[in-house]
C-alpha cells in the first residue's frame, strides 16, 4: 500500500494532534484528509513552509490547551438535569441527546460543539450520569446529569431488573450433579424405549 506523509491541521483523534507530520495511506489523503482541509502534503518543495506552520500549530495548540484548562475549572461546577415525560418503568419519552447537553451548557454561556459532548448512546432512563465533554485534545470535563420525571423523581428499575442473572459456580460437588443428571437421562431414555415396544 502506498503512503504519504502529511502535516495534519486539526486533532484527529486515530492520527495524532495539529501540527504532527504522520503517514498515512495515499487514498485516505486523497480522498479524505486533504480535500476536508484537516492535513496538508509534506513534499520536498514546500518542507519549510510546513516547518513554519508547524511551528506556528504548535504555539496555537499550547494557547489553546491553556483556554481549555481555564475553561475546566470555570466549568467544574456546572452540572443540569433535565425533566422528562417517563413511563412506569423508568423509560424516557424521548431521550437526552449531545444536541440537548450543547443547549443547556450554550445557556451558560458556554459555545460546546455537540461533537466535542462524549455521549455513545442518547440516555434513555431517569438516574444520575457523568457526560465527558472534551474541551481540549487531553483536556476533558466531566459533567453530572440527572434525568428526573417532570415531578423531578428518578425511577428505579425494579429489583429484578437490576440484578444480572446468576450462572452457578462448579463447586466440588458439580460432578455429582451432572452424573445425577446423566443417570437420570438414561433413565428416561430407557423408559421411553419400554414405553415404544
Amino acid at each position: 500500500m502506498a503512503n504519504t506523509t502529511i502535516l495534519l491541521r486539526e486533532d484527529i483523534d486515530s492520527l495524532g494532534g495539529r501540527g504532527e507530520i504522520v503517514k498515512v495511506r495515499a487514498g485516505y489523503a486523497r480522498n479524505y484528509l486533504l480535500p476536508q482541509k484537516l492535513a496538508t502534503l509534506a513534499t520536498k518543495g514546500n518542507i519549510k513552509q510546513i516547518e513554519m506552520e508547524r511551528a506556528a500549530l504548535l504555539k496555537r495548540a499550547a494557547t489553546e490547551k491553556a483556554t481549555a484548562e481555564a475553561q475546566l475549572q470555570q466549568m467544574s461546577s456546572l452540572s443540569f438535569t433535565f425533566a422528562r415525560k417517563v413511563s412506569d418503568h423508568g423509560q424516557l419519552f424521548g431521550s437526552v441527546t449531545s444536541i440537548d447537553i450543547a443547549e443547556a451548557l450554550k445557556e451558560k454561556g458556554y459555545e460546546i460543539d455537540r461533537r466535542k459532548i462524549v455521549l455513545k448512546d442518547a440516555i434513555k432512563e431517569t438516574g444520575e450520569y457523568t457526560v465527558p465533554v472534551k474541551l481540549y485534545r487531553d483536556v476533558t470535563l466531566q459533567l453530572p446529569i440527572t434525568v428526573t420525571t417532570e415531578d423531578g423523581q428518578i425511577i428505579e428499575k425494579p429489583a429484578e431488573e437490576k440484578v444480572a442473572p446468576v450462572v452457578p459456580m462448579p463447586t466440588e460437588d458439580a460432578p455429582a450433579a451432572e452424573t445425577e443428571v446423566a443417570e437420570t437421562t438414561e433413565e428416561v431414555a430407557a423408559e421411553t424405549e419400554e414405553a415404544a415396544s
